[in-house]
């Protein structure tokens, strides 16, 4: 496997006081890239120590609850999730609010994609809330958090997925309140799901 694609990307990065990046080695080049980097970074005492960490780029991402304020419900998914059925995550399957890759799209663009794919909603006015990276220690991936207000009515197909990218998506729509109590009892235990119902509730208040 050739490393030029690593040292590419390492040539990209942006020079910094603090971080004296010494090689990037290409571990991984399949599904998304994984690769391990060198580096000395300068500690608060004024002292250099050298280390070296694995960073897994699998771009950005988006991700949106759909609410209905008048009827107090949310729209949530449930699809099988490899790495939770092999981490003991019981039958593997998580609940989940829809969310998708950018895949060179706007973040706004991809959510919207990827609600009406896997929901069967047609988005009407989403509103970013905030980003946040959600593992830090080794993924790359920034990822965008969106509301939408819907409606019965904005839901134009029957939603699912896509079946020739492995997507068997099933749609739930549960009150607010049962969702919150699903977060209690480990029922929906999804990082980026329960970070949006929570806002929802406080906003809700």
């Amino acid at each position: 496997m050739s490393h030029s694609p690593a040292k590419a990307w390492a040539g990209a990065l942006v020079e910094a006081p603090h971080v004296r990046l010494h090689e990037v080695e290409l571990l991984s080049d399949d599904w998304y890239v994984l690769r391990k980097i060198g580096f000395e970074l300068r500690r608060r005492d004024g002292t250099w120590q050298r280390m070296s960490r694995e960073a897994y780029d699998r771009g950005h991402g988006a991700v949106l609850l759909l609410f209905n304020p008048e009827r107090g419900t949310v729209v949530l998914t449930r699809q099988f999730r490899m790495p939770v059925f092999i981490n003991g995550g019981n039958d593997g399957y998580l609940i989940e609010a829809c969310a998708g890759l950018l895949d060179g799209d706007d973040p706004e663009s991809c959510i919207r994609r990827e609600v009406e794919e896997e929901t069967g909603y047609r988005i009407r006015a989403p509103r970013r809330i905030f980003a946040a990276f959600m593992s830090p220690g080794s993924v790359t991936e920034r990822l965008h958090f969106f509301v939408a207000e819907y409606e019965h009515a904005d839901r134009v197909q029957g939603g699912g997925g896509v079946p020739s990218e492995g997507e068997d998506i099933e749609v739930i729509e549960m009150s607010l309140q049962e969702a919150l109590q699903a977060v209690a009892d480990g029922r929906i235990c999804d990082g980026k799901t329960i970070m949006l119902l929570q806002h929802v509730a406080l906003a809700s208040r």
